[in-house]
């Protein structure tokens, strides 16, 4: 079963000596490859420590952004509407826990 994968990794594979196989994916392919990767990249974000974490962060960070533009939406869009969200609600700074 194959994965979504950055733009550049299949040339990053053809410069080891191998080819890769790739396909383009349709719309609906592409947002369904997104969603899986958002859940891959956020379970590796789960299993993080130290050094790891900023990686996994800009990795979850790109699927999002990615994600936004499938959905017709720019990421200053999505940034107005997080902080609207954030005056309104407030963020997480608290560690606030609802039992």
């Amino acid at each position: 079963m194959g994965k979504l994968v950055r733009d550049k990794i299949p040339e990053i594979i053809r410069q080891s000596g191998r080819e890769p196989v790739v396909t383009v994916l349709d719309d609906e392919g592409y947002r369904a490859a997104l969603m899986a990767k958002l859940f891959e990249e956020a379970a590796e974000l789960r299993e993080a420590s130290g050094d790891e974490v900023p990686g996994e962060i800009a990795d979850v960070y790109e699927v999002l952004r990615a994600l936004a533009a499938v959905h017709g939406h720019d990421w200053e869009t999505i940034e107005k509407v997080a902080e609207l969200k954030r005056r309104e609600r407030g963020g997480f700074q608290d560690r606030l826990y609802l039992a």
